[in-house]
């Protein structure tokens, strides 16, 4: 998965596809949250579950132990590992959901520079993203060592050669078992391992190349380009 991805719904609409009965903490706003090109260590709506409520946190993407410190923050972990490696093992009981809209990935056709494409549900559905991270709970509040990363998975080959690997995605009703803290982390690691939607659910299209300056936002850069959106062959 590369690292840019959009996130411009409300909150109230995110946490309408989640489906979710617990009340809601919303540390975000009622506002949409109009990003179009969110890079790594933007500040994203993060959801997680603590005492029966359902929180909204504007959380940093990407994360790294305090031990690691000679190297970049990793935005994303690799679902094969995540749950048993030393580097993450202190945020993987810390389960959330990161609801995105849709996410760029670049791909080499042989010009002079790459060409962005958008994947997006084919429903327009929000993307349910498994994540996990450090973020505000009861214990501490906002913090400088906040932060996320997004699961990924093997694509077998890549989405149409786009990329080799992809954000673990789930369905409302196990993105909030992900979400529960009563949900035992070894069958977390089944979801995210065995049950990520499929190929299917998605689609995807060329956009203008404007998305590779993150400076970049607004709506024109989810447009698609002359060809029209393309799906059904796997990962």
């Amino acid at each position: 998965m590369c690292g840019r991805l959009t996130q411009y719904h409300g909150i109230h609409d995110f946490v309408a596809a989640l489906s979710m009965p617990n009340p809601l903490i919303n540390n975000v706003g009622d506002q949409p949250l109009e990003c179009y090109n969110a890079a790594p260590s933007t500040q994203l709506a993060l959801f997680h579950q603590e005492d029966g409520y359902l929180h909204a946190d504007r959380v940093r993407w990407g994360w790294r132990p305090h031990w690691a410190r000679d190297r970049a923050a990793p935005i994303n972990a690799r679902v094969e590992k995540v749950a048993h490696g030393p580097f993450f093992r202190e945020i993987w009981p810390h389960r959330a959901i990161i609801a995105i809209n849709s996410w760029f990935e670049w791909v080499d056709e042989g010009g002079p520079r790459k060409q962005p494409y958008l994947i997006r549900r084919r429903d327009r559905a929000a993307i349910l993203c498994a994540a996990i991270g450090r973020y505000p709970s009861a214990e501490h509040g906002p913090s400088e060592q906040d932060g996320f990363v997004i699961i990924t998975a093997d694509s077998e080959g890549g989405m149409v050669d786009i990329h080799d690997r992809r954000p673990v995605t789930l369905s409302p009703a196990l993105a909030r078992e992900w979400l529960d803290p009563a949900t035992p982390q070894a069958r977390a690691e089944h979801m995210a391992l065995l049950q990520g939607e499929p190929t299917q659910a998605f689609e995807w299209f060329k956009v203008d190349r404007a998305v590779g300056n993150v400076r970049n936002q607004g709506p024109g850069l989810i447009e698609p380009m002359e060809e029209g959106p393309v799906s059904g062959r796997l990962f």
